[in-house]
Order: structure tokens, then sequence, then C-alpha cells
């Protein structure tokens, strides 16, 4: 999973990513959520985007 989404989010360091998709997985036990590889890795993905789209122009 963190393999795809770095393919995907070229500008975003690695270790950002694997932070983010453990993040992910944790707020999902936090809560209570049945966890499954397929949801941290939509809601990392979100998490991403919004990073990278939030970012300065120069830094895109």
């Amino acid at each position: 999973m963190t393999h795809r989404l770095a393919a995907e989010f070229l500008t975003v360091p690695p270790s950002t990513i694997a932070r983010c998709v453990a993040d992910a997985w944790a707020c999902g036990q936090h809560l209570g959520l049945d966890v499954t590889a397929e949801i941290v890795e939509r809601v990392a993905r979100e998490r991403l985007l919004g990073m990278v789209n939030s970012a300065p122009p120069s830094r895109r």
C-alpha cells in the first residue's frame, strides 16, 4: 500500500506516506472501525491529496 501511494504521490517523502498510512490505521482502530487495508489506503490517499493540494505553488 505504501509503495502504491508513493508511486502516486512522487513529491511526498516516503517517510511521510508511511506515517500517514500508520496514522490512518490507528485512527480507524481508535474509532472502533473494522479496519481493512482498503479503507486505510483510501483514507491515507485523501489525506495525502489534501497535503499536496494545500501546498504553496512553489512546492507543488
